[in-house]
């Protein structure tokens, strides 16, 4: 056994000679108690904490126990740091290193303090925990904390349990011990007891109940008393009946506590159906999603190219309607418009655009209640964002050197363009601010069934009349020479500049009248039906109407040189359309937007539109 032992602790722990065994655990060692003996130990045992070990405290890291040559002296012999002994009592395992420690130790620590080497737990020293389960300790009832008040130090009880046991036996001992603190089974308010004053005291003990007593016999009395008390008690001759009734109870107790741990297996195993049914719904639905948006999109798709090659149609029809009339046009392959760039910082849809030439700056209006400065000559960057409106900046107008934007938030903002800040704000309507336009120093603003007249004075507008009559909301209007033109539904009112009187209406079909253009000779205005109306500017006769779009014409602009004159037309099909005034004919269809364009500018030969895509696009020829 010591070869054993020396290999396993290694140069840790020295080995343990083998105790003799005696007749007896613990009557042989009978101590002498003595209270000046004092014991330190931490109580970390699963129960109440481990006896302490009768050997005084040394500073040594390792166990010696060379010195067990006698049973007599043991329990006095013994030189251990207690720390060490609690945590080696509980699990000893040999380490690769090949030294033995706790297995708490070796699996919180990452190398032997030893050798420094790692640890790893290799198997139990089975020879070790043989061996500590032959050491003597004291029984903890007859140990008292010590007088010194220290904690975990303790000393000998000269009343208490006078044995010394194997700590093998502790628990077998602790059990039975006659020095074991009790209670009496009758009363618990009397006082503390020893197991071995136990028998003694229940036969004077004045607080016995019947056996009975659950059943709601009140009898309490002493041990005389008792067996008299049994003869006439009346549950007596019922206790088989009871105990039959109890033991059917304890059977229905015990299989109602099986069917709940069946019904809480079947409860366990239906949530997990749940979950995996929850994810497979989840997947399906996921699946389905892709599947809808993978649909949708070849939806649209199929829609915009369905709509591209019916306006390529008609443009095709137009054109061969054209030569079979003899009238071959204009066709001209330097004036192709082209895409030549892309403006790019809105948030929101773009809803209106100006164009303040001499510092070639362009105004673009959007959905995100923001105003955006383009440079379109230099740097075609955006040059500031200028914030005020609280609502959509659905209209824009430039006088002199200030900037007039109208907003669904009813108001009209002035700008001083030098500075780009605002300088003024006018609540101008109860509705939004649909459409401005300005002309002789005053400024014009359309609502619903309203024309604002404004005088520009400095910053300053100071309403001069407004304009009735109108049928419906006022969503185009264009100044030209000494006239004002208004679209309402299905009617354009032509207004005298100077008196403000109405001199002329024209009645148009194809519902509210969205965009005006005016030519030399010409008036051209589009409507919510996807037509384009013309009127010669002399007689007010109309003159055609242009087809082609499938979509609301949301604004037009005229590009004229002395050898012809354009229109351009945005609608709601996301298209822009060159139309030639000399012969009537669409020259030409733009398609570069991914949203409804809007608005449009132009400027030095150049146009402008602006699209619910959020973006600006600049074409040229």
């Amino acid at each position: 056994m010591q070869t054993k032992m020396e290999a396993s602790f290694g140069s840790t722990f020295p080995a343990v000679p083998q105790v003799a065994k005696a007749e007896t655990n613990y009557k042989q060692h009978r101590r002498t108690p003595s209270s000046s003996s004092t014991l330190t130990y931490s109580p970390r045992d699963d129960d109440d904490g481990m006896p302490p070990i009768s050997t005084p405290r040394r500073s040594d890291s390792a166990i010696s126990v060379r010195s067990l040559h006698s049973e007599s002296n043991m329990s006095l012999s013994l030189l251990f740091p207690i720390h060490m002994l609690i945590y080696v009592f509980k699990d000893p395992v040999i380490t690769t290193c090949g030294h033995t420690f706790c297995r708490r130790c070796a699996l919180t620590s990452e190398k032997c303090p030893v050798d420094n080497s790692k640890l790893t737990v290799v198997v139990n020293n089975i020879a070790v925990a043989e061996q500590i389960g032959e050491l003597f300790i004291h029984c903890k009832y007859g140990c008292r904390p010590a007088a010194s008040g220290k904690p975990g130090a303790f000393e000998v009880d000269p009343l208490g349990c006078p044995f010394t046991i194997k700590l093998i036996t502790r628990k077998d001992h602790e059990v039975s011990c006659d020095y074991r603190p009790v209670r009496c089974p009758n009363n618990p308010n009397c006082p503390p007891l020893l197991t071995m004053n136990l028998e003694a005291h229940l036969k004077e003990c004045e607080h016995i109940k019947c056996p009975h007593s659950k059943y709601g016999c009140t009898f309490i009395g002493n041990q005389d008393t008792y067996e008299t008390h049994l003869e006439v008690c009346k549950f007596e001759g019922l206790k088989e009946f009871l105990q039959q009734t109890d033991d059917r109870f304890h059977e229905m107790q015990v299989t109602l506590a099986q069917k709940d741990q069946d019904i809480s297996f079947l409860r366990s195993m239906l949530g997990k159906l749940s979950e995996k049914l929850d994810q497979l719904e989840k997947n399906l639905e996921l699946k389905f999603d892709v599947l809808d948006e993978n649909q949708s999109k070849l939806s649209e798709d199929l829609m915009e190219f369905r709509r591209d090659a019916s306006m390529l149609n008609d443009e095709l029809s137009h054109i061969n309607a054209r030569l079979n009339m003899g009238i071959l046009g204009s066709y001209d392959p330097q004036q192709i418009f082209k895409c030549k760039g892309t403006f790019v910082g809105h948030q929101g849809p773009v809803w209106c655009l100006c164009v303040y030439s001499t510092g070639d700056l362009l105004f673009s209006g959007s959905s995100d209640k923001s105003i955006k400065v383009w440079d379109t000559c230099t740097t075609y960057k955006c040059q500031k964002t200028l914030e005020g409106h609280d609502g959509i900046v659905l209209a824009l107008c430039i006088q002199g050197n200030k900037l007039y934007s109208g907003s669904a938030d009813c108001t009209i903002i002035v700008w001083d363009i030098q500075t780009l800040q605002k300088v003024n704000t006018i609540r101008a309507h109860d509705n939004p601010v649909c459409t401005l336009v300005s002309s002789h120093n005053m400024l014009f603003s359309g609502s619903l069934k309203a024309i604002k007249v404004w005088d520009i004075v400095g910053t300053e507008l100071k309403l001069k009349k407004e304009l009735t009559g109108l049928n419906h909301w006022v969503r185009a209007l264009v100044a030209s020479q000494n006239h004002l033109y208004s679209g309402s539904y299905q009617t354009i009112k032509i207004w005298d500049i100077r008196s403000l009187e109405c001199v002329h209406v024209l009645q148009t079909s194809g519902g509210s009248v969205y965009s005006i253009a005016v030519t030399n000779h010409h008036i051209v205005c589009g409507t919510y039906e996807n037509l384009i109306h013309v009127w010669d500017i002399e007689s007010k006769e109309q003159v055609r109407t242009l087809t082609g779009h499938v979509g609301t014409v949301y604004a037009l602009a005229v590009i004229s040189t002395p050898d012809q004159t354009k229109v351009f037309s945005a609608s709601y099909d996301r298209s822009l359309r060159v139309w030639s005034m000399d012969n009537m004919i669409c020259t030409q269809t733009l398609l570069r937007h991914q949203g409804s364009v809007t608005a449009l500018a132009v400027s030095r030969g150049r146009l402008f539109s602006g699209a619910v895509d959020s973006t600006v696009k600049v074409w040229t020829c």
